[in-house]
């Protein structure tokens, strides 16, 4: 019987060339596309059509505790593109311990993430827009 690991260690997250890390617990990347690859339209007579959207675009979340210096570099970006226009960034994600890849040559922060502080640390969520979304959902390998 296989037996498949998933190990959320090897899931590289990289901003504009740099290594982001200090993720928080719980689903820490999330990965969208804008739209449906396909839109449907059913005739009246039940012909079934549809339409290709060659929208590419997405975005990726990632949370990071607010402890993480990543925040630091995020900020950096962000506050680039807000003052100069120029925060236009390439991003990946990748699982080493599979075969998953997100790759956008043109990513941007959205907005700041909220600030929550509190007695316990508290997560940071950024969200990137991306114009292009690379997308390949593979599966993680068998232990040998």
């Amino acid at each position: 019987m296989p037996v498949r690991t998933f190990d959320p260690k090897q899931t590289v997250f990289i901003a504009g060339g740099i290594p982001i890390g200090g993720f928080a617990d719980g689903t820490f990347i999330a990965v969208e596309r804008t739209n449906d690859m396909f839109t449907k339209v059913s005739g009246a007579d039940g012909i079934v059509s549809r339409a290709k959207n060659n929208d590419l675009s997405g975005s990726i979340t990632i949370t990071l505790a607010q402890t993480s210096p990543s925040n630091d570099v995020l900020t950096g970006f962000a506050l680039a593109d807000e003052h100069t226009n120029n925060g236009v960034i390439p991003l990946s994600v990748s699982d080493l311990s599979g075969r998953t890849n997100f790759v956008s040559a043109f990513g941007w922060v959205r907005k700041m993430p909220n600030a929550d502080f509190g007695k316990e640390i508290t997560d940071r969520e950024w969200v990137f827009d991306c114009a292009d979304l690379d997308w390949f959902m593979g599966g993680n390998a068998d232990a040998e």
